[in-house]
């Protein structure tokens, strides 16, 4: 068994992790740690009651390198850069859910803080795992990308070759309060978000240059990014709806195909797409739809999982030499 370890166990995506490790075939939860430490896991999260007893400690990269291969860091931004340099140095495997490690640096500082660990940041593989298998199969380090971004680029990509690249991208996209964290704030709040609905940091969002960075990357095209997020009255799922201007006459269900008929944690859909039917797994559902030159591109994720923990934890197997979907959810929350 390969020892593993999260540290930031007491949030949402700390949980999912934690779940996906009970019985996980390869992995044995070696090490957990969170912010206070001196807790039991399943105080910090009751649903874990008899399934789960381990202690929560405050976070030790010597800990970590004494009984983990491998560690998640579900931790926030800038908490997250100084710990993964001591693991590094250590020889620790890691997976970094937070944003630390998936821009380049001129452009994680205009959209953060100064970098701490410049030195690693070029060696981070960036964690979309249908664009970046073989890069994961050999890194020591893998940025787990944005949950907004993770839907966007899977929907999107394909398409950017049949693309007026000229044309800014429009991206509407509609997230569960739980990709907001455990900390409650004014806009999370019960009686803001019940019955209601409404945008956030519209065309400021700091993940507009994380996508458009990957397609520049991926793809060698440089476009302009209107990302508009939104928070919806639900628990978890993520709907990212694409606008895009063609140059060409595509079709769009033969673009998906060719792009991802082999994968299996992908489905491509006749009809529109909804979050209902992948939550609670690692599935990533597309539409596309054109008339004349416009392109319609829908993509569905849970936020917390794909968006999140267990695409960092397919990241983590396939850097042990482990079967991509090892552990992987695939039962949807329905009804």
């Amino acid at each position: 068994m390969i020892k593993v370890g999260v540290v930031g166990a007491g949030g949402y995506t700390g949980l999912e992790l934690v779940k996906m490790l009970l019985n996980h075939p390869s992995f044995r939860l070696n090490y957990l740690a969170a912010t206070a430490g001196d807790v039991m896991i399943e105080e910090l999260h009751p649903a874990l009651l008899d399934l789960i007893t381990f202690p929560v400690e405050e976070a030790s990269a010597e800990a970590v390198a004494e009984r983990c291969e491998l560690v998640f860091l579900a931790l926030p931004h800038k908490a997250s850069m100084g710990f993964a340099k001591e693991l590094i140095e250590r020889g620790v495997k890691i997976v970094d859910l937070s944003a630390d490690y998936r821009l380049e640096l001129e452009a994680y500082e205009a959209a953060y803080c100064p970098h701490e660990d410049p030195e690693h940041l070029g060696e981070a593989v960036y964690g979309l795992i249908e664009y970046y298998r073989e890069e994961i199969r050999i890194a020591r380090l893998v940025a787990g990308p944005g949950c907004y971004p993770t839907a966007t680029l899977l929907g999107i990509l394909p398409f950017i070759p049949y693309i007026d690249t000229s044309v800014p991208l429009f991206v509407d996209a509609k997230s569960g309060v739980s990709g907001a964290g455990k900390k409650l704030t004014q806009t999370s709040h019960f009686v803001t978000i019940n019955d209601n609905i409404f945008a956030y940091n519209p065309l400021r969002h700091r993940h507009a240059p994380e996508i458009a960075e990957k397609i520049a990357k991926i793809h060698g095209a440089k476009m302009e990014v209107n990302f508009v997020p939104h928070l919806i009255p639900a628990t978890r799922g993520e709907l990212v709806s694409v606008y895009a201007t063609l140059k060409e006459e595509i079709d769009p269900e033969k673009i998906l195909e060719e792009a991802y008929g082999d994968e299996r944690f992908i489905r491509r859909r006749a009809k529109p797409v909804d979050i209902k039917s992948v939550a609670g797994t690692h599935f990533c559902d597309i539409y596309a739809q054109r008339n004349g030159r416009g392109l319609f591109v829908s993509s569905a994720i849970d936020n917390l999982l794909r968006g999140a923990a267990s695409q960092a934890l397919a990241a983590a197997n396939l850097m042990m030499g482990l079967d991509e979907g090892a552990g992987l959810p695939i039962v949807p929350y329905v009804p």
